[in-house]
C-alpha cells in the first residue's frame, strides 16, 4: 500500500472532488450559503476546522475492517463518518438554537410592549401608581434576562449567536441611557431609582430615590419615562424588525436546517451514518419544543 506523502496528498485531493463536493454543491445556493456559515460557527465553537478536509485529514485514519454506518468505498471512510456524525449534532444544535431564538424574540416584543405602556404615565398619574408600573416593568425585564441567562452563558445554546448577545446589550443600554429627561434635568432612569447590576445583569428600584424625585420634579420625571418608553420600544421593534438581527439569524438556521433535511439521505450515501446526535438538558428542551412547534 503506498502511503507517500504524495499518495497521502493525492488521496486527500480526490476525496475533496468526489465526497465533499457533494456537501456543498447539491442545494440553491442560499441555504448552501446558510448551512456553510453556520457550520463555520458551529466548527469554531467546538474545536473543529472550518475547512472540513483539514478537519478530515487532522482526524484522520485508515480503518482495517469494515463497521457499520461508513462507506467504504471512500480513501478514509472513518474521518467522513465522523463528519456526518458533526452534521448530524449540527442539526440538533440549529434546532435547538431556532427554537430558543423564536422564544427570545417573542419574548423581546414583550418588552416592547412593556416599554411602550410607561409612556401612558403622565403628570396626572398618581405616584403610587407610577412606582407600581415602573416595578412591573423592571420585574418583566428581569424575568426576560433570567430566562436566556442560562443559555447565554460558555456553552449554552445562545452562546456566541451575535442575535441574542446584541438583544441583551441594546435593551440593557436603553435602560442606562442617562440621556432621557436631559431637557429637564434628569439623568435618565437612574435619577428615577433604576439601576443595573454589571455582574447579574438584573434591574432594581429603588423606591426612596423614586419617591424624591416625583416629589421634587415629577414633571421631568414623567417626561424621562415617556422619552426612555420612546427610545426603548424602538430598540426592541428593531431588534425584531425585518432584515436586522433576530429575523436575520432564524432565517440562516432555518435555511441550514431545511438543507440538511433535504440532503441527509445523499449526505449519508457519501459519508456514511455519523454517530447519533446527542441532546441533554436545555438542548433537549428546546429540541422537544422545536418538534412540538412543527409536529416532528
Amino acid at each position: 500500500m503506498n502511503i507517500s506523502p504524495a499518495s497521502i496528498a493525492l488521496n486527500l485531493a480526490t476525496f475533496r472532488s468526489q465526497a465533499l463536493g457533494t456537501l456543498m454543491s447539491s442545494a440553491p445556493d442560499s441555504g448552501k450559503d446558510a448551512f456553510a456559515a453556520l457550520m463555520n460557527q458551529f466548527s469554531t465553537a467546538n474545536d473543529v476546522s472550518t475547512d472540513p478536509l483539514s478537519w478530515l485529514a487532522a482526524n484522520g485514519s485508515v480503518a482495517g475492517v469494515a463497521a457499520p454506518g461508513r462507506n467504504m468505498a471512500l480513501v478514509d471512510p472513518e474521518s467522513a463518518f465522523r463528519m456526518m456524525s458533526v452534521i448530524n449534532q449540527a442539526d440538533v444544535d440549529y434546532k435547538a438554537r431556532f427554537a430558543e431564538l423564536s422564544e427570545m424574540k417573542a419574548y423581546v416584543a414583550q418588552m416592547q410592549d412593556a416599554g411602550q405602556s410607561l409612556g401612558n404615565i403622565t403628570p396626572a398619574t398618581g405616584n403610587d401608581s407610577i412606582a407600581s408600573q415602573l416595578q412591573g416593568f423592571v420585574a418583566q425585564y428581569n424575568g426576560w434576562v433570567q430566562r436566556f441567562d442560562p443559555d447565554m452563558q460558555n456553552g449554552g445554546i445562545l452562546a456566541g449567536t451575535q442575535a441574542a448577545q446584541v438583544s441583551r446589550y441594546e435593551l440593557g443600554q436603553s435602560i442606562a441611557n442617562i440621556f432621557n429627561g436631559a431637557k429637564d434635568g434628569v439623568h435618565g432612569l437612574r435619577d428615577l431609582g433604576v439601576s443595573i447590576d454589571r455582574n447579574t445583569g438584573l434591574a432594581t428600584l429603588d423606591t426612596a430615590k423614586l419617591d424624591a424625585i416625583l416629589a421634587g420634579n415629577k414633571q421631568g420625571a414623567v417626561d424621562a419615562l415617556q422619552e426612555f418608553s420612546a427610545n426603548f420600544a424602538k430598540s426592541a421593534n428593531l431588534l425584531n424588525s425585518g432584515g436586522n438581527f433576530i429575523p436575520n439569524q432564524l432565517d440562516n438556521l432555518n435555511r441550514a436546517i431545511h438543507y440538511i433535511a433535504d440532503n441527509e439521505s445523499s449526505l449519508q450515501a457519501e459519508f456514511g451514518s455519523g454517530d447519533a446526535p446527542k441532546a441533554t438538558g436545555l438542548v433537549a428542551q428546546a429540541l422537544a419544543a422545536y418538534n412540538r412547534t412543527y409536529a416532528i
